[in-house]
Formats: structure tokens, sequence, C-alpha cells
């Protein structure tokens, strides 16, 4: 499958097939993919919790309830779901942290070109916190370049997907204990097999034309 095909087939998937799981090769290859997610300035704020048991899925959905409850069945029916998790503040031992693994990865000739990759991420951060104040929205900007890519990749390797904003991020925060670690979650995707309840399969993709969204200049 082509990039092109996967775009134009992938669909949001409405039931998914209890009992059937993935292989671990293919959820390799979905870590993989969001492992090396693009960031603003390598920032990477994001971190990842993946639910492949069904008592772990249970407590996803745990917070797919009330208002949200349409959702918890895609949740306990798929093969993994991920929770696609933020930092709540772009501090110093991240960036840090970082700067520290671009070395071991080889990405600094010399120290000079390391004090400079530094202090260019650091103004980036200074940006958003003192001058735009928008440190959270641009940090969950991120994780969602995330979402796009891994939604993408599904595709190619013929994986059917659910993104979900319809959850109760306070309620998923607790039972995670996201907080603790400094995090709080964003969005989440289910992974697996559609099922013949998954309406929305049948249906033809819609979007606007392409000359309309596209400008060619």
């Amino acid at each position: 499958m082509n990039l092109a095909d996967a775009s134009q087939t992938r669909h949001t998937v409405k039931a998914f097939e209890p009992g059937r799981t993935l292989p671990q090769s293919l959820v390799d290859q979905l870590l993989s993919v969001l492992q090396n997610s693009p960031s603003s300035v390598n920032s990477q704020p994001w971190h990842y919790v993946v639910a492949s048991t069904r008592e772990a899925r249970a407590r996803i959905a745990s917070a797919a309830q009330g208002q949200y409850s349409y959702n918890s069945p895609k949740i306990l029916h798929a093969s993994h779901v991920v929770v696609l998790c933020m930092r709540i503040d772009m501090d110093t031992q991240h960036l840090e942290s970082i700067l520290q693994q671009e070395e071991r990865d080889g990405r600094f000739q010399t120290a000079d070109a390391k004090s400079r990759q530094d202090q260019s991420r650091r103004a980036y951060v200074d940006l958003h916190r003192y001058e735009l104040r928008d440190v959270p929205q641009w940090m969950e900007k991120q994780v969602y370049l995330a979402l796009g890519g891994l939604l993408l990749g599904a595709s190619v390797l013929g994986i059917d997907a659910t993104p979900m904003e319809g959850f109760d991020t306070r309620t998923l925060d607790l039972e995670l204990d996201l907080h603790r670690r400094g995090l709080t979650s964003v969005v989440l995707a289910a992974f697996g097999y559609r099922s013949d309840q998954d309406f929305n399969a049948a249906l033809p993709k819609s979007r606007l034309p392409r000359e309309q969204i596209i400008t060619m200049i």
C-alpha cells in the first residue's frame, strides 16, 4: 500500500472485534513511529502509556463513562490503546536529558555544537514561556504531531485505529497517577481489527475538494 492509498482508505473505526490481538511485530512498529515522531526543536514533550491487556484497557475505560460512555466499547474491545500524554512543564531536567541523548547518539561533532543546540532549544522554550506564554499549548501541538504520524503509520500497516478526545482527563490522570510523574493525558488512540458493527467502514470518505483547500504558488 502506498502513502496516498493509506490516507484514502483509513477511517475512524467505530467498533473493534473483541478478542483479536495485534501481533507484537506490528505493535513494535507502531511504537517506533511514536518514538521517532517529530517535535519542535526536538523537545519531545510527551510520554505514552500503552494498554495491551483487558485489565489495562479497563483502567483506561474508567475515564470513558457518563457523557463519554460511547467510547468505552472501543477502548475495551481494541487490541491496544495508547494514552498520548504531555509534560506539565518543559523543565531543565527534561531539556538536559534530551541534550545528553543527542550527544550519545552522535549529533554533536564539537562541544560548541552541543552548546549552540542547547542554547537554541532553551531560547525557544523561553520564547513560549515568557513572551508567548503558551508552553502547554505548544507542547500539546507536538503530541498531536505524534498522533497524526501514528494514525497514518497504522493505516500503512493495515491496522484499524480510532483517535479519541472523548474521555475524562482528570479521571484518567488519577487512574494512571500521571500528575506525580509530571504528565497529563491529552488524547487516546485505539488499535486493532474492526468488526462487522463498524458502520463507518462502509461509508465513503468525504473531504473538501483539493482545489478548495490547497493553493499552489
